[in-house]
């Protein structure tokens, strides 16, 4: 009598598939990261279901590695231009992630530079920095989605151990982002100053005393860039200049709208 497919046989095949996709991309000497819930246990130690495994990719070795998964059998499609691809086999797919949906965390050297070596699902690894994963969930605040929590833990867990120059960087002129979660941290672990360095604190303090936007300056919204849905009214009826397009963001008016159609077409 053939034996009934379960749940650990569904998650033992699906594991199995990305072993292999592991090995394809590694045998095809294509350099990438392994982000989503397997780095999130990593620095955590918080462990969560998935539902597909993340892959960090420089743009300029994407089309590589689709091109190594196609032959091996994949189904590849470029999702969104400014920063996701798929892999697909069978109802089993990985996501090929090169920038971030509001186009500001692009894969670059620098994550690859400050990588850290683990095993997953049993093969080496490495695994996308810290830092790194704070900058990108940082702007995750949808209605359906908040990476807050998760922001949280990484400062706790990791606070001590961050580069924060290399942090502050990253956000760049979205700093006042960082701050946000900084004051949250506070009031999320009263007392618990420790993995937060006061001297970084202090220092964004004094800096949002002093306003960075001109009063002749058009009219920004950065929403757009922590959320796809909860702005539009901003950029499309009140004439505010939507952040996420060029010359103030990454992406194209194109990518912005096929970005904002996606909610609800896209799954």
């Amino acid at each position: 009598m053939p034996k009934q497919s379960t749940l650990d046989d569904s998650t033992f095949d699906t594991n199995t598939f990305y072993r292999r996709t592991l090995h394809v991309l590694s045998d095809a000497q294509i350099p990438f990261l392994v982000g989503g819930s397997h780095a999130f246990l990593h620095y955590t130690g918080i462990a969560r279901d998935t539902k597909d495994l993340d892959l960090f990719v420089r743009y300029e070795d994407l089309q590589r590695a689709l091109g190594a998964l196609k032959q091996a059998g994949y189904r590849t499609e470029r999702t969104f231009t400014h920063w996701l691809a798929k892999a697909f086999q069978g109802d089993d797919f990985v996501d090929l992630v090169f920038s971030s949906g509001n186009g500001v965390a692009r894969i670059d050297d620098g994550w690859f530079d400050h990588s850290v070596e683990s095993q997953v699902l049993g093969m080496p690894v490495r695994l996308a920095p810290a830092e790194e994963l704070i900058w990108q969930k940082a702007f995750l605040m949808e209605r359906e989605r908040f990476d807050g929590g998760d922001v949280m833990h990484l400062l706790l867990r990791c606070g001590k151990s961050l580069d924060w120059d290399r942090l502050i960087a990253r956000f760049g002129d979205n700093w006042r982002l960082l701050f946000t979660y900084l004051t949250l941290f506070g009031f999320v672990y009263p007392g618990a100053r420790g993995p937060v360095p006061e001297e970084v604190y202090h220092a964004l303090l004094d800096r949002a005393r002093t306003p960075d936007h001109s009063p002749d300056d058009p009219p920004l919204c950065r929403g757009t860039l922590v959320s796809r849905t909860q702005y539009l009214i901003d950029v499309g009826r009140w004439a505010f200049r939507d952040a996420r397009i060029t010359p103030y963001g990454a992406m194209t008016p194109e990518e912005a709208v096929y970005w904002t159609w996606a909610i609800d077409h896209v799954k």
